[in-house]
């Protein structure tokens, strides 16, 4: 089997109302009192609640009990994507303060990041990166290349004199989501800064390029992890870089006009052959966090097994790998909401996340998990 082999299809068409049925933006939006937004993880990974939906009652549960649920031969994929500190803070020649989110790495020390700054600095210019409130004196400078991929591109392309991820390393921040409330200026305490390091990260993340947690995954710890192998468990890993656009909103009420963000993904020989190997006994797949099922899906529905996915999940698709998904609670009227009710079916999502409201469960990426079984 080659790397670029097309996985045999398992598929099982999504219900047939909720193909035939037209969906809006509006229909993935719902309230969230913003006291339910989780500012910090639980005190322990697997002691996070979790809500079963995997039948039609939903059943409220904690974290370290799955295992419990899971089969003998049944696999679990994971994304081992690794979280890089990949937010700077800098000047620019003027003084006028710019901050860069790094979204890729390129060859010969070259990056692609986003840009924030008050007025947009010529190409050919040079930034003085990596000074902020906490880093104060140093830093490295940045030089302007242009938009990327091309002269339309949102993104920026810099030229860096060092290796980048050394740099970040170095100089940068844990580029935490939007809706996590920490200071945009570096100027984070030392104790917020010391637990987003060691948290907004998975327990087994080793292929750096995210500028995002694969946040389902941020429940699992060395323990639970054993008590499944123990249970006969297997895990596979798959590599899928998060990028900043999985923040972005849908902004058109008419979902098939968006255009979905690129991130760059690798499933690995050892890990197609877990999968055909799991099937083949007939148990379960199960993917952790939305980007395994986007990574998974990609290569079904592509037959290329490392490259970049643009893949868009919406009511009416047909999965081929994916039995069962772990997942978080995600924003309103995002892509994310549309994939898990894509999965697991429009209206069950949504009285579920009625449910998890109502009971008070936390959201988003420092929140609570779900967990849900193919309609």
């Amino acid at each position: 089997m080659t790397s670029t082999s097309k996985p045999k299809p398992n598929s099982k068409p999504s219900p047939v109302l909720q193909a035939k049925r037209q969906f809006s933006l509006s229909d993935f939006d719902f309230h969230l009192p913003p006291e339910l937004i989780a500012q910090h993880p639980a005190s322990e990974r697997s002691s996070s609640r979790l809500l079963d939906g995997s039948a039609q009652e939903p059943i409220d549960r904690i974290f370290k009990s799955l295992p419990e649920l899971m089969q003998a031969g049944d696999l679990l994929v994971f994304n081992d994507t690794q979280v890089v500190k990949a937010r700077i803070f800098g000047e620019k020649s003027t003084g006028g303060k710019v901050e860069l989110l790094i979204e890729r790495v390129l060859p010969d020390h070259r990056v692609v990041a986003h840009m924030k700054v008050s007025k947009k600095p010529p190409i050919g210019a040079r930034l003085h990166m990596g000074i902020d409130a906490q880093q104060g004196a140093g830093g490295f400078e940045a030089t302007l290349l242009g938009r990327w991929p091309d002269d339309k591109g949102a993104l920026f392309c810099f030229q860096l004199k060092d290796q980048p991820h050394a740099l970040m390393a170095q100089y940068g921040h844990v580029p935490l989501p939007p809706y996590i409330e920490r200071p945009h200026d570096g100027s984070a305490s030392a104790a917020d800064i010391a637990e987003d390091e060691a948290r907004y990260q998975t327990v087994f993340a080793r292929n750096p390029g995210a500028v995002a947690a694969p946040t389902a995954a941020l429940h699992f710890d060395e323990a639970l992890l054993q008590h499944l192998k123990e249970r006969g468990v297997s895990t596979a890993s798959v590599t899928l870089h998060v990028g900043a656009g999985t923040f972005q909103p849908v902004k058109s009420e008419n979902i098939a006009e968006h255009t979905m963000h690129s991130e760059w993904y690798d499933i690995p020989e050892s890990t197609q052959r877990a999968l055909h190997e799991c099937k083949a006994r007939g148990g379960q797949v199960w993917a952790v966090g939305t980007t395994s099922v986007r990574t998974l899906e990609s290569w079904a529905h592509s037959g290329q097994a490392q490259g970049d996915t643009q893949i868009f999940i919406t009511p009416g698709f047909e999965f081929q790998w994916v039995d069962c998904l772990i997942t978080n609670f995600h924003l309103p009227k995002s892509t994310l909401m549309m994939l898990v009710s894509a999965f697991a079916g429009y209206d069950h999502v949504m009285d579920l996340y009625a449910h998890a409201i109502s009971k008070q469960y936390r959201f988003f990426s420092y929140g609570d998990a779900m967990l849900l079984k193919r309609a």
